[in-house]
C-alpha cells in the first residue's frame, strides 16, 4: 500500500483525479513562496532530513584524526496537513444522478495547508525551532518610514537593495508586502504620473508579491536565488485516505516542506 492510502478507499481513478486536480489549483491560486522561491525536490515522503547549510561558512574542519563539517547542520522536513470529510451520502447520489462530486471542502484543505506552507517559509516556527525569511537570526533589518506618504516606500527599497548589493548580493531581487502595504502603495505619485507601487516594481524588475500570512505592515526583499534559499520538497501537495468514519470518508491534504535559508545576508526586513 501508498503512503497515501489511496487502495483503502472505493474511490474510482476518476474521483481521485478530480481531487488532485481540485487540490492543485487551489493551491497555485492561494500559494506565495513558491512563485519566487527556486524548488529542490520533490524528493519523496521518504526523505525525512536535509542538511542547512551556511554558504559563507561551510568547510570541512580535521581535528584528532576526525573531520566534520562546519557551518551545516541537518534538520527535520516537517508534515503540513489539513483534514476534510467527504459525506457517504452526497458521493452516492452524485454517482446516481450523474453529478460531479462537490470538492469544495478538499479545495478548502488545500488553501489552508498553502496558509500553513506560506507562514511556515515567512515565520518559521520559534517552538519547534524553524526559521523564517522574516524571523531568522542575523538578517537585514531596517527602519521603515511611513509608506503612505511621500517617496517613502521607493527610497526605503532603493536603499535595500544598495544595502544587499554592498553585502555582495547583486539579485535578482523579490519585494513581497502586508496587504495593507501593497494598498498604500496605489496611489499616483505627484509630477511622475505613476502609482508608487510601479515605481518601485522597476527597480525589482516587476518581482512584487502580496501574502496575507504576513499581517500588516510588513515587507521583506530577498535576492531568492538558489544559492541564497531554497524551498525543499520531501512530497508535494496531495490528498490522502485516512478512513471511513460514520460511513464518511475522511482524506487529508498534506506535504512535506522546509525553507533553506543559506545566506543570510541575501534578506532585508522592513520593521
Amino acid at each position: 500500500m501508498s503512503y497515501l492510502s489511496r487502495e483503502a478507499s472505493t474511490f474510482s481513478d476518476k474521483l481521485w483525479e478530480d481531487i488532485d486536480a481540485a487540490v492543485i489549483e487551489a493551491a497555485r491560486r492561494a500559494l506565495v513562496g513558491r512563485r519566487f522561491l527556486h524548488i529542490f525536490g520533490p524528493l519523496g515522503i521518504g526523505v525525512n532530513y536535509i542538511a542547512i547549510d551556511d554558504v559563507d561558512e561551510v568547510d570541512e574542519v580535521s581535528e584528532k584524526g576526525i573531520i566534520t563539517t562546519k557551518g551545516r547542520k541537518y534538520v527535520e522536513i516537517p508534515t503540513i496537513y489539513d483534514d476534510f470529510t467527504l459525506l457517504a451520502k452526497d458521493l452516492e447520489n452524485s454517482e446516481k444522478m450523474g453529478f460531479p462530486v462537490d470538492l469544495s471542502k478538499a479545495m478548502a484543505s488545500a488553501e489552508a495547508c498553502a496558509l500553513k506552507e506560506d507562514r511556515l517559509i515567512f515565520y518559521g516556527d520559534s517552538e519547534l525551532g524553524y526559521e523564517g525569511l522574516l524571523t531568522a537570526e542575523g538578517i537585514n533589518k531596517v527602519a521603515k518610514k511611513d509608506w503612505s506618504e511621500g517617496e517613502n516606500a521607493f527610497i526605503d527599497v532603493a536603499s535595500a537593495i544598495e544595502l544587499l548589493t554592498e553585502n555582495g548580493i547583486y539579485g535578482p531581487y523579490t519585494l513581497v508586502l502586508s496587504l495593507d502595504l501593497y494598498m498604500q502603495l496605489q496611489r499616483l505619485q505627484p509630477g511622475t504620473g505613476l502609482l508608487e507601487i510601479d515605481r518601485i516594481s522597476k527597480l525589482v524588475d516587476g518581482r512584487i508579491y502580496k501574502s496575507p500570512v504576513l499581517g500588516k505592515g510588513k515587507a521583506v526583499l530577498v535576492s531568492p536565488e538558489s544559492r541564497n534559499m531554497d524551498l525543499v520538497i520531501g512530497q508535494d501537495m496531495a490528498a490522502a485516505y485516512l478512513e471511513q468514519k460514520d460511513l464518511n470518508h475522511v482524506l487529508r491534504v498534506l506535504e512535506t516542506v522546509l525553507l533553506r535559508i543559506k545566506r543570510r545576508k541575501a534578506i532585508v526586513v522592513f520593521e
